[in-house]
């Protein structure tokens, strides 16, 4: 039985333990940006680093397709729970496993069992316990809260380091986040039962469904959080070998990225969803690009470094909120889960599999010639989003002359 909750207003605790909850678990994303560190120490370089990185592509893909059965089998926040045991289990191992190869690339995968579970299950909670209207804010607080998590892994790294300690000490401490991360989803479980807001709902997926989703406007989101989460995977995690090249103190960008990602949340996203959402996409993905452009051009000035970090948090950070918002309420009637899923599946293909391209452009042919690459894919997002307002402009103006024909009948 799934714990979808019937249509009312959310609960300000619930909500609040989700976030938190949400926060302790993404920390165990966010250390994974400093396997470059930790394979660089061992005598590996970004081909390899990329290639454990994906590794986790794998049991995403497969997890974010089975979440709906799961969810549906044990009920959405307790699978959570159990992914942080996962999520917990692949710190512990970029810690314990001394070698560089096949044994991280394991690692690797068991962080995609609970990066999966988590990342497409979070949206569904909150898409069951809030009120379609209100949806894209509570995506903003919510990927907020994950976006600080994911952005303090590596924060955590460089004062680890700062105190003489090992980058090991990092992914220990993401063994202890996950572990509380998925206490906290346990309780909101009970919480859930004990209130009565366990209903049946149906979660899974199937091809059916899926095509369904395919053939709705929610695909425009569905390919852009693909697109977007290529470009947050390859930014984020190679920056400490793009700060390396240029000298910068990669917990800077961070730091802006993070910082930029909670005060957008706090003072922007409530601005945002009044507004048109193509219309906010159209500047949001063009922030992406320009902050892409940023790193590309600028690559001596800390402060441009800092101000291209922030730019990417406001622009990529709040694009996922709205298309996050889009995919739900342009999805099919009925199938707002399975749409969500497909969000979440496309994203994990992006974010884990463009890695494995990205150390290998970065190898062979330098970092700015993977930066080129990202800045192809931030103009085919943003050309989507163009595409979009184009497409509804025409059909407005065809709606005007047919009412226009019918009123001179």
């Amino acid at each position: 039985m799934s714990d979808s909750v019937a249509a009312q207003k959310v609960d300000g605790g619930e909500f609040a333990v989700l976030c938190i909850g949400g926060f302790l678990l993404s920390i165990a994303y966010g250390v994974t940006f400093l396997i470059p560190v930790l394979v660089g120490e061992r005598g590996g370089d970004e081909a390899l680093a990329g290639l454990i990185i994906s590794a986790a592509t794998v049991s995403t893909v497969l997890l974010v397709i089975l979440s709906g059965h799961i969810a549906d089998a044990i009920g959405s926040a307790r699978a959570v729970a159990v992914s942080g045991l996962f999520l917990a289990a692949s710190a512990l191992g970029f810690v314990m496993v001394p070698s560089t190869g096949l044994s991280l690339m394991a690692v690797g995968f068991i962080l995609g069992i609970g990066w999966g579970t988590f990342y497409a299950l979070g949206p569904i909670l909150v898409a069951a316990i809030v009120e379609p209207e209100h949806r894209i804010r509570f995506f903003a607080l919510l990927s907020g809260s994950m976006m600080s998590g994911i952005g303090a892994g590596p924060i955590i790294g460089r004062i680890a380091t700062n105190w003489s300690m090992p980058i090991e000490a990092a992914f220990a401490f993401a063994f202890l986040a996950s572990l509380a991360g998925g206490a906290l989803y346990f309780l909101l479980h009970i919480r859930l039962t004990k209130a009565g807001k366990i209903l049946l709902h149906v979660n899974k997926i199937s091809f059916g469904s899926a095509r369904e989703v395919i053939g709705s406007r929610a695909i425009y989101s569905i390919i852009m959080v693909g697109i977007g989460g290529a470009i947050f995977g390859g930014l984020s995690s190679f920056q400490t070998s793009y700060a390396k090249a240029h000298g910068f103190d990669y917990s800077l960008f961070f730091i802006g990225f993070m910082s930029a990602a909670i005060l957008s949340r706090l003072f922007v996203a409530g601005y945002v969803v009044k507004k048109d959402p193509l219309y906010s996409l159209v500047v949001l993905t063009s922030l992406t690009l320009v902050s892409i452009l940023l790193f590309l051009m600028l690559t001596s000035n800390q402060f441009a470094y800092l101000g291209g970090a922030a730019m990417l948090g406001v622009g990529y950070g709040l694009t996922y909120s709205v298309i996050n918002g889009l995919a739900a309420n342009e999805a099919p009637a009925g199938l707002m889960p399975q749409s969500l899923l497909l969000f979440s599946l496309a994203y994990s293909i992006g974010v884990f599999g463009f890695p494995l391209i990205a150390g290998n452009l970065i190898v062979f042919s330098g970092i700015q010639t993977m930066l080129c690459v990202l800045l192809l894919l931030a103009v085919l997002n943003l050309a989507i989003v163009l595409f979009r307002v184009a497409h509804r402009a025409t059909q407005e103006r065809n709606k005007a002359s047919v009412g226009d024909n019918t009123s001179t009948l």
